[in-house]
């Protein structure tokens, strides 16, 4: 997500590669839930996985990484899963910065989820909501009270950001101001 929903227009096949790479993780990940002994559909989402990690969806295109950044910090304060914290981090990412990402948003609504209805803003919005949609499908939540985090947490991410004077995503824009409003949007 953090290679693929940033600037629009620098990759079509890039672009296409991280759709088809999403897609398939959308119709693998429930079967899975059923049935993880499934060798073919298991071989489909690690697949899908070595894909979306040996580099080649990100050549040619800027990234973000800044939901991974505020996930490590998650793990490192709460021993939440890396992938639980991109769960609770990445839909709230998406809101609080929706105006820089809106183009990529429009493209991964329409080509991933079938999003084609509505203004752009309410299209927006829906490809956020289905991405949270999904990552509850799963049994992930996506809220930081739902594991009992709150002010404290966010409050020490803050510090720590801007200890370090960090400026993270395709814009240098997540500092440690921008990390406490994303991380308000997940309470």
């Amino acid at each position: 997500m953090e290679q693929y929903i940033t600037v629009t227009g620098e990759s079509r096949i890039a672009d296409r590669w991280a759709e088809g790479i999403l897609r398939t993780l959308t119709e693998v990940a429930p079967l899975i839930r059923e049935n993880q002994y499934d060798y073919d559909t298991m071989a489909d989402f690690m697949f899908s996985a070595t894909m979306a990690l040996n580099g080649i969806i990100r050549m040619g295109v800027t990234e973000d990484w800044s939901t991974h950044q505020i996930g490590h910090e998650l793990t490192a304060l709460h021993g939440l899963t890396h992938g639980h914290t991109l769960a609770i981090i990445l839909p709230a990412n998406l809101r609080v910065r929706k105006e820089i990402k809106a183009g990529k948003l429009l493209q991964y609504g329409e080509r991933v989820w079938d999003i084609n209805q509505g203004t752009p803003e309410e299209r927006v919005e829906a490809a956020i909501e289905k991405t949270e949609e999904f990552f509850r499908s799963l049994g992930l939540t996506t809220r930081l009270h739902e594991e009992g985090i709150g002010e404290e947490t966010i409050a020490e991410v803050e510090r720590r950001f801007n200890k370090r004077q960090v400026a993270f995503g395709e814009q240098k824009d997540v500092t440690g101001e921008v990390t406490r409003k994303i991380l308000e949007a997940t309470l």
